[in-house]
């Protein structure tokens, strides 16, 4: 089993993402207090990590998903969930992924 914690900012919803493989299919489980995230969660049923991590053919399912149902294109959690697959599928090493946004000086 793979595990992801996404904060994702302002908005507070922290979502933690739990990806593990049964067979050539991933599971995902998503625990937030974020409706639009909760119903993600119910619509994304197993996944095919070789679908999720490219944009040939139909695309990762997540995103077209994401694009469904949530109401903030910049969410972070579709991207964190992608990330957590490939670790799962044994596609890509855990790593910690960062996203520091500032607002400078003019």
């Amino acid at each position: 089993m793979t595990r992801a914690t996404v904060k994702p900012g302002i908005c507070g919803f922290t979502a933690k993402i739990e990806a593990c493989m049964d067979g050539d299919c991933c599971k995902i489980a998503i625990e937030s207090n974020c409706p639009a995230i909760q119903r993600l969660c119910k619509e994304l049923g197993p996944l095919d990590p070789f679908r999720e991590i490219t944009y040939r053919g139909e695309g990762p399912r997540t995103l077209q998903l994401a694009s469904m149902v949530l109401p903030h294109a910049a969410c972070a959690v579709p991207p964190a969930i992608l990330k957590t697959i490939e670790v799962a599928a044994g596609l890509a090493l855990p790593a910690e992924v960062n996203v520091t946004i500032e607002k400078a000086e003019e």
